[in-house]
């Protein structure tokens, strides 16, 4: 059986079978390592001095990390520059917020080249290589330059642009050109794969055969493969002693009161700003629910030496005192905000006590959260999800209230059509999301692409 070798940005290494820290990535790739005997490589998230090139390995259950450090100015390049103030706002269509200076182009391919240059002695003949997101869709291309001709594979977590924003990068060209390195390339959605076969095909040239996309004699396998939660596991998560607690922690300071739940990390492309607007609306178009609903929203931060997530910081904070400010009442505060995060057990029992589940983004890849959420319902009493139609679990979880995010009316309405949804519909809706995401689930969405990947042609066999 092939070895996969599983590369990203960061390395989550394992933390027990029990622990409610553990995301449902982490939970998915190391299930597929430990099946094929893996190494999980990527940056240990410390900053060195000078970079050398040295691994630090970890085991823990039967699964292998191989971590390097980075130095301060491929930190504030690669990830803090192109990664995330050029890339990330582009590929979430705010053309507004990316930032195109030389010096981050430069980073990001240097880092890449040093990813590739690192883990190429640890590749064995037979290894198959699983590559993620947005911070690596160079490294195929750099790996192929030292001539290794195992199997490649790349998922993209996030959304491909359309073709017209995606023209304003500089590199646009080289940038997809570098991803028929690759085997199979994996995108979250129909939407994102059509994105990307527009863009290759208009812009450079491609042709679409079925499933592959041919761009100067190299094919490439691209495919819609949505990832999913570990449903079974979260489930059981909800039933656990902390998020029993924490639901009943909830129900008690909720104090007969509906909870509206909103989970995100702090950042624009979430949609905070407009949910808060939205929720807003809410309570003026509606006075007689003020004192009988709040919301909680839990928004950890997150990319702090980037300018703009510090804006949207200072945003919310403020609007968040406003609407308290003019709303608020001697017992009763509309919006509990909170910077801090949750582990994944007690959000299951905070999901668990919310009568709604308000998940808005402006625009998302997937979005786990909606899922998480549905997840951890009482399948007798279940609370309802509000999701943005942007947000690329839409598509899967059609039975949600499906909101257009820039709409503060259209989430006043959602909210109160959310409140007054009568039981059975609500267990209808719950019924067909859950039968969805228990059958294309995070195992579901790895062996899909790994069973692609590794059927595909060698690069010496093609």
């Amino acid at each position: 059986m092939s070895r996969l070798i599983v590369i990203s940005n960061r390395v989550s290494a394992p933390r027990g079978s029990h622990s409610g820290a553990q995301g449902g990535l982490a939970v998915a790739l190391s299930a597929a390592l430990r099946e094929h005997r893996g190494i999980w490589f990527g940056w240990s998230g410390d900053i060195t001095d000078q970079f050398t090139g040295h691994i630090n390995f970890q085991r823990e259950e039967d699964v292998t990390t191989a971590t390097i450090d980075l130095e301060e100015q491929d930190v504030e390049e690669y990830y803090n520059g192109y990664a995330n103030r050029t890339l990330w706002p582009l590929f979430h269509y705010r053309i507004d917020l990316a930032e195109y200076e030389r010096g981050f182009a430069g980073g990001y391919q240097r880092v890449n080249e040093r990813f590739a240059e690192t883990v190429f002695p640890l590749i064995e003949a037979d290894d198959v290589v699983w590559i993620q997101d947005y911070h690596l869709l160079p490294l195929g291309t750099e790996l192929r330059r030292r001539n290794v001709t195992n199997r490649i594979g790349f998922f993209l977590h996030i959304p491909w642009p359309p073709r017209r924003l995606l023209s304003t990068l500089p590199e646009a060209d080289e940038l997809a050109r570098g991803l028929f390195a690759y085997d199979v390339i994996g995108f979250q959605t129909e939407e994102w794969l059509e994105a990307f076969r527009d863009f290759v095909s208009k812009e450079m040239g491609a042709e679409i055969d079925g499933d592959d996309v041919i761009l100067d004699g190299r094919r490439v396998t691209a495919i819609a493969c949505p990832i999913g939660i570990d449903a079974a596991e979260f489930r059981a998560l909800a039933g656990s002693t902390r998020a029993r607690l924490a639901f009943r922690r909830m129900r008690d300071s909720a104090v007969g009161r509906d909870m509206i739940i909103g989970v995100d990390r702090l950042d624009y492309s979430k949609g905070l700003e407009e949910r808060f607007l939205g929720y807003e609306r809410f309570l003026r178009e509606h006075p007689e629910e003020c004192k009988e609903v709040f919301l909680l929203q839990i928004a950890p931060p997150s990319r702090g030496d980037v300018s703009s997530y510090r804006k949207i910081r200072t945003t919310l904070e403020g609007l968040s005192g406003r609407i308290n400010g003019a709303f608020a009442d001697l017992d009763w505060v509309p919006i509990r905000y909170v910077n801090r995060g949750y582990s994944r057990d007690e959000l299951a029992g905070v999901y668990r006590a919310a009568r709604i589940g308000l998940v808005t983004p402006l625009r998302d890849g997937m979005n786990l959260v909606a899922k998480e959420y549905v997840a951890a319902q009482d399948p007798e009493d279940p609370g309802v999800l509000i999701l943005s139609r942007f947000a690329g679990a839409a598509q899967q979880l059609s039975e949600a209230v499906l909101v257009n995010p820039y709409s503060a009316e259209e989430l006043s309405d959602a909210i109160m059509l959310a409140l007054r949804m009568p039981r059975d519909e609500r267990v209808r809706r719950w019924r067909a999301m859950m039968d969805n995401i228990e059958e294309q689930d995070v195992l579901w969405w790895r062996q899909r692409f790994t069973d692609s990947l590794m059927s595909a042609k060698r690069l010496q066999d093609a």
